[in-house]
């Protein structure tokens, strides 16, 4: 049933891709225009997935950082939390039309993970890689924003299992579908990797304020 629900799913965005669905021909500023151009306001914080929503006990989760690094690592959760947490409050924006005002999040700031991993001087993209074979990519430039973080609390209380917990990306500048859910390998390369949508004609970046929802 998963599986078919997935596929349906991919036919019906690869539709909205090659239509343009959404789109309204405009763009925004960060700066001065806080709702990116064609997105309306919600409060609350719809679920959007393949069809599976992995269940990773807390015990089991493992999350690799390697690729073009000096310094690779794996932390099991213990490990995770003990790195240095931060917190950040911004907005998501999602692909499919919605957006959500202060969200605040708790986690490890990818800012924390460069210093550590220390990415070679070849290494100008990152890719990754989640529990249900969902990827997604970001140039190192976006990944190293301040407000990036790999969060699993949100609004105070840990990530659900439905949006990604025990931990996901969040990187706030671009759409929702850049912040992997579920996420389980991170993975540093000199060359670009288009991921999952992306390939599947879903724009490469992903800015919200220049309507980039396909390519």
């Amino acid at each position: 049933m998963a599986d078919g629900f997935k596929d349906k799913l991919i036919a019906t965005k690869q539709a909205w891709a090659r239509a343009g669905r959404l789109l309204t021909g405009t763009t925004g500023d960060p700066e001065t225009d806080r709702l990116p151009p064609g997105q309306r306001l919600v409060e609350n914080w719809p679920v959007l997935d393949l069809g599976i929503q992995p269940d990773v006990p807390k015990a089991d989760w493992r999350l690799t950082i390697d690729g073009a690094v000096d310094n690779p690592v794996t932390w099991d959760w213990d490990a995770f939390m003990a790195q240095p947490q931060a917190e950040d409050v911004s907005d998501i924006h999602c692909v499919t039309q919605w957006s959500r005002y202060d969200n605040r999040w708790t986690g490890v700031s990818t800012r924390h993970v460069i210093d550590l991993v220390k990415p070679t001087p070849q290494a100008a993209h990152v890719v990754f890689h989640s529990y249900d074979g969902y990827t997604t990519n970001v140039s190192l430039a976006a990944f190293a924003e301040e407000d990036c973080l790999i969060a699993h609390s949100h609004d105070g209380v840990p990530i659900g299992r439905e949006h990604g917990g025990p931990a996901r990306l969040i990187i706030p500048r671009y759409y929702l579908w850049k912040s992997a859910k579920w996420v389980k390998h991170i993975e540093f390369l000199a060359a670009d990797q288009p991921g999952f949508w992306e390939v599947r004609g879903y724009h490469n970046v992903g800015d919200p304020w220049l309507e980039q929802r396909y390519g």
